[in-house]
């Protein structure tokens, strides 16, 4: 048996215990299913999707629910950017292919039907800051070295066995210095109003 763990708003925790997950429509060719990640090793992998989720508002707090799917269970594997396009698979071969993954961020796994109540091993509280920032490297493989992550400590807690040496390793640069990386970084945000707003304070501190 392949374990997975399904997030979702905490207001449907009992509704879960007591019949499962429901399969609802993503928007993907009307598939209906859910959408769900290997349980593995590292915590903030396995619970990346918190942060974006809860970014998007609905009801407040989120719980993991995990579930326990037969390693031959027909699933597919993506990247949330679509590129590759989601493959067909098993539960089992999912959970082997981003285990394998140098990064895994920003990957998923979606099965095409309801959880049954059999198939649900526990609900649980999880920390609700987990995850990455706005988003993984476009190509899964970039984590993200930006201040505010090395400040809180998710950037170490995301290293992985494989992992190239990054330049930002090792002793912290002078605080100009990642302030200056910071604004670098920030002035070429894909949100357009992140991008003005360092327009705006390099104006206010010209150098």
């Amino acid at each position: 048996m392949a374990m997975f763990v399904h997030l979702t708003p905490a207001a449907h925790a009992a509704r879960i215990r007591k019949s499962g997950i429901r399969a609802v429509s993503h928007g993907r060719d009307d598939d209906k299913g859910l959408f769900c990640f290997p349980v593995l090793p590292s915590y903030t992998l396995t619970h990346q999707w918190l942060r974006e989720l809860a970014r998007h508002g609905g009801p407040r707090g989120l719980v993991a629910v995990h579930l326990r799917l037969p390693d031959d269970e027909p699933v597919t594997v993506g990247h949330y950017s679509n590129r590759p396009a989601p493959t067909a698979t098993t539960a089992s071969e999912a959970v082997r292919r981003l285990a394998a993954l140098e990064d895994p961020r920003g990957w998923e796994v979606f099965l095409p039907r309801a959880a049954t109540r059999a198939e649900i091993h526990r609900v649980r509280a999880v920390r609700q800051v987990t995850g990455w920032r706005y988003f993984p490297g476009s190509n899964g493989t970039s984590p993200c070295t930006c201040y505010g992550c090395r400040v809180r400590g998710e950037y170490g807690s995301q290293r992985l066995r494989r992992r190239k040496p990054h330049p930002l390793d090792g002793p912290a640069p002078a605080p100009s210095v990642l302030l200056a990386r910071l604004l670098q970084r920030l002035s070429e945000d894909p949100d357009e109003d992140v991008r003005e707003a360092v327009e705006f304070t390099d104006r206010l501190n010209p150098t």
